[in-house]
């Protein structure tokens, strides 16, 4: 099997939040330096191309997350009808998680963890044949890879333009964004992330040269907004400040975004005017939960008192707060869920959360640190393997009812092009019916009204 033939080696990406796939630049950064000529294939925004995937005799299935998982399924049972001697890998954080049914259904090998190296010895051996450290194969397990890489420069050349992917939407304009990380992996344990059962609390740095010379390279393709990816920006402080630092003294009108814990947040309060001088126009915090019964029972590390010092913090530092939710959870009341609607319209939030964060259901991967968990086994189901996750009921048959309602109603919104302030009253009006009581009025939201910056993909797994 010769491989190092241009398009050989396939890498497709299903869907990344909306970003252009660093989970394809990077593992192609890595095969090139290795000799090789890989291709890619996004097909979140381009069609199933079934003449590459006809040339190659590598194809690399990237699944990063859930969502990711599930379409890379079908992709991987189209790639096979198409060209049944190709080798399928699915690699990334749901490729370990999921690792037995994938290689029973479709794949090949599987990678999880520091992945690109591996990859790169997978593609080497299939040529030349011989073991191959890291990578599961049928009938060979094998664990995540946690070793320091010797990060290659990421790749982009092969992907679709930034044009194609989410844009910032600040100030009534649409700006191109490019997508990195600083780090990777987090310190962090909390139960419901799938990050810890692949990770082990431990997180790895992208060394600072490399994440600004890709940097350089999105400005030149027309970023003007960078969004950092790390699980959690705030693991290694240190680092990402020198990299937010001499990205703006290198570009002075460039923003930012990026993601980080509430504990992290009061940790490091004195980095958040620094961070809005350097341009951050938005974070996003995984709030996830205002009762503090479901964030001990997630151990999220922080409480709701917590959540308002938080959110004062970025407040004050001239930074939209963007949290992101996890509301249906087996111990979230149907007040806990008003609670959170009562919290977000009088914090001035609406425009800060997008409509889809409001109906999303606790999942339970394959592995998830969960399962270990007495608090969880009364609501706890079978494993439904082909959806990647366990089932489980909500005591409060109303809870059930109205997440159901809740997704229908969005679903149906975001098809329609609601604005978003509509949306959230049509749900507050939704969670109050079961109380037998009108919702409360909420103030007037203008359509020209000012909204927050955001990026255009909604947020969610």
């Amino acid at each position: 099997m010769n491989l190092r033939e241009r398009g050989a080696v396939l890498l497709i990406s299903c869907y990344e939040l909306g970003h252009q796939p660093l989970a394809l630049a990077s593992p192609l950064g890595f095969l090139e330096q290795a000799g090789y000529s890989p291709d890619a294939l996004d097909i979140s925004v381009e069609d199933f191309d079934a003449g590459k995937v006809a040339r190659a005799g590598f194809v690399g299935i990237s699944v990063p997350m859930h969502t990711a998982l599930r379409l890379g399924m079908r992709v991987a049972a189209e790639a096979r009808r198409v060209n049944p001697r190709c080798h399928i890998c699915f690699y990334g954080l749901y490729a370990s998680l999921n690792a037995e049914y994938l290689l029973a259904h479709g794949g090949d090998s599987v990678i999880g963890g520091e992945f690109e190296s591996a990859l790169v010895m997978l593609v080497e051996n299939l040529e030349a044949g011989g073991p191959v450290e890291g990578v599961h194969l049928r009938g060979h397990p094998a664990e995540p890879v946690l070793e320091r890489l010797a990060f290659a420069l990421p790749s982009r050349g092969a992907l679709p333009s930034l044009k194609k992917y989410a844009h910032l939407e600040k100030d009534g304009e649409r700006r191109r964004v490019g997508y990195v990380e600083a780090s990777r992996g987090c310190l962090h344990m909390c139960l419901h992330c799938p990050i810890p059962p692949v990770y082990g609390g431990r997180f790895f740095v992208v060394p600072k040269e490399i994440v600004l010379e890709d940097i350089r390279r999105l400005v030149r393709n027309g970023a003007t907004h960078i969004s950092f990816g790390d699980p959690d920006f705030l693991n290694g402080p240190g680092h990402s400040l020198a990299i937010v630092r001499a990205m703006h003294a290198e570009f002075p009108s460039l923003t930012f975004d990026f993601t980080a814990k509430v504990e992290h947040i009061l940790e490091r309060e004195d980095l958040f005017p620094e961070f809005r001088r350097l341009g951050c126009v938005f974070m996003i915090s995984a709030v996830e939960s205002l009762s503090d019964t479901v964030l001990a029972n997630l151990e999220k590390g922080h409480t709701r008192a917590d959540v308002g010092r938080a959110l004062g913090i970025v407040r004050d530092a001239g930074i939209a707060f963007r949290p992101t939710w996890v509301p249906f959870t087996p111990w979230t009341t149907l007040e806990d869920y008003v609670d959170m609607l009562e919290f977000v319209e009088h914090e001035g939030l609406i425009d800060h959360v997008d409509p889809v964060q409001f109906s999303l259901r606790l999942l339970i991967p394959p592995a998830s640190a969960l399962l270990a968990r007495e608090a969880i086994k009364p609501y706890l189901g079978p494993l439904d393997q082909a959806s990647f996750s366990y089932r489980w009921t909500h005591p409060d048959p109303r809870m059930g009812r109205l997440q159901q309602e809740a997704s229908r109603l969005v679903a149906a919104a975001t098809k329609a092009e609601e604005d978003p302030g509509v949306t959230f009253y049509r749900l507050k009006a939704l969670a109050y019916a079961p109380l037998g009581a009108p919702a409360p009025p909420g103030s007037a939201l203008t359509p020209d009204r000012r909204r927050p910056p955001r990026l255009t993909e909604a947020w969610f797994c």
